[in-house]
């Protein structure tokens, strides 16, 4: 297949900086089990972490040895599949209970738990597995890669597709050039989260006898608990404890072009929205941003959009795509000089031109488990290739969305060395909350 700059040349010149990755990976420390095995502990263990949970000790390698949970339901049904392990209600209790007893946690909770309770066990030096998106709000992502990295310990956030042959089949056909220099991106998600009230429900609920309520609302403003509002799921749709459909997908469909391009650092993001309330998030968004480009994109600069709600680019965005061309639900386009690449949501990418690129090789991949991946990590035999100093920017980029979505139709300027923007008081504001009396966390 003729192309106008060769593969060699393309890989010698521009992937150089990113093929071995942008940072500098941490020091690990191995697991000091007596007996040569992981010793595990769960913040979580309902829903997403049932998951987690079940797949971190499928390594085999593995003793989970405690479980914690607001719920009571989910630490029953969790208590039943290993009995061995103790239980609590507060992490915080765990943590200090079981420092001498694990090596290691998943925080496998809502988002705003995700920093203090992995920045807590990071102190502790234990190892952490995060869900995504790795913080709630942007500082906390920032300070959480910093104390990861100055621990030395191993981590890994819950980007799980970030290992499946899919997106790695992505990023390997960036990396070695197969659209050429990439000009812009688009990606979006087809989830929404709005709520149609825009502000908190007026009345209030006893509280289940199985939940522990101030415990879940942990470091976030206290609220009365409401039947279906907040717990066990619906909380993604409030700014207080979750991202919307930005938080719960941006870090997952951002991941490929991340790893394939290089990126890291945000220049400015401009938002355009549903609707904009102050509790919760808009049933759509779109954001444009800019980025400092890399040697794997096209200019000083590299422009972005993000779209969820059912938003999508139009296929006519690219030259290289049919005008009537039915793009995934969900997914990413990016447009380079040879052609155009489509990464959905998650399944095999697509090249375009057909014609171009009708005969173009798969790479060979070796399987990874996402899981196993960490818990081989955690015992000194590999690097994640989640950890949080891939996580920490990706999350850093994703969230200033759920920032700029409360300016509509405002530039925010951002300087990612001194994380704030340079132009905007209020936006400021809006990089870290306080904590909540009583839960306040060192290095936050």
């Amino acid at each position: 297949m003729k192309k106008e700059i060769s593969r060699r040349s393309f890989i010698k010149g521009a992937t150089a900086a990113t093929l071995g990755g942008p940072f500098i990976l941490p020091k690990l420390s191995m697991a000091q089990s007596a007996n040569g095995r992981l010793q595990h502990a769960a913040i979580g263990v309902g829903g997403q972490g049932a998951g987690d949970l079940g797949r971190i000790n499928s390594h085999g390698n593995v003793d989970v040895v405690a479980l914690c949970d607001i719920d009571a339901n989910n630490l029953a049904a969790a208590k039943e599949k290993y009995p061995n392990a103790r239980t609590y209600r507060d992490w915080r209790e765990m943590l200090v209970q079981e420092e001498d007893n694990i090596d290691s946690v998943n925080v496998s909770t809502p988002d705003h738990t995700h920093a203090p309770a992995s920045m807590s066990a990071i102190l502790k030096n234990k190892h952490v597995f995060c869900e995504k998106p790795l913080t709630h709000d942007v500082v906390e992502a920032r300070r959480l890669t910093e104390a990861a990295r100055a621990q030395g310990v191993a981590t890994q956030m819950g980007i799980q597709i970030h290992s499946h042959g899919a997106y790695r089949t992505a990023v390997h056909w960036l990396q070695e050039g197969a659209i050429g220099r990439v000009k812009e991106w688009h990606s979006w998600s087809g989830a929404s989260y709005g709520y149609e009230f825009g502000r908190r429900p007026d009345n209030a609920h006893d509280v289940p006898a199985h939940v522990e309520w101030d415990l879940w609302l942990g470091t976030a403003p206290a609220r009365p608990y409401v039947n279906e509002t907040y717990h066990p799921f619906e909380w993604r749709r409030w700014r207080d404890f979750g991202g919307g459909a930005t938080g719960d997908f941006g870090c997952h469909i951002f991941d490929p072009v991340f790893g394939g391009l290089g990126v890291t650092k945000p220049l400015s993001i401009t938002a355009e929205v549903e609707s904009n309330h102050a509790e919760v998030f808009p049933a759509w968004s779109k954001f444009e941003y800019e980025f400092e480009g890399t040697p794997m994109t096209l200019g000083k600069t590299v422009r972005a959009t993000w779209m969820d709600g059912g938003k999508q680019p139009m296929p006519y965005w690219s030259p290289h795509l049919a005008h009537d061309h039915k793009l995934p639900g969900s997914g990413s386009m990016l447009i380079g000089e040879l052609g155009t690449m489509i990464i959905p949501h998650y399944d095999t990418p697509q090249l375009f031109p057909k014609a171009r690129f009708e005969d173009y090789p798969f790479p060979d991949l070796e399987p990874i488990n996402h899981y196993h991946e960490f818990v081989d990590a955690a015992m000194g035999k590999t690097v994640a290739g989640a950890n949080f100093d891939f996580a920490g920017p990706l999350t850093e980029a994703v969230l200033l969305g759920t920032i700029a979505n409360r300016f509509p139709g405002e530039k925010l300027d951002w300087d990612m060395d001194a994380m704030r923007f340079t132009n905007h008081d209020a936006a400021n504001e809006l990089r870290m909350r306080k904590y909540r009396n009583g839960w306040e966390v060192r290095a936050f």
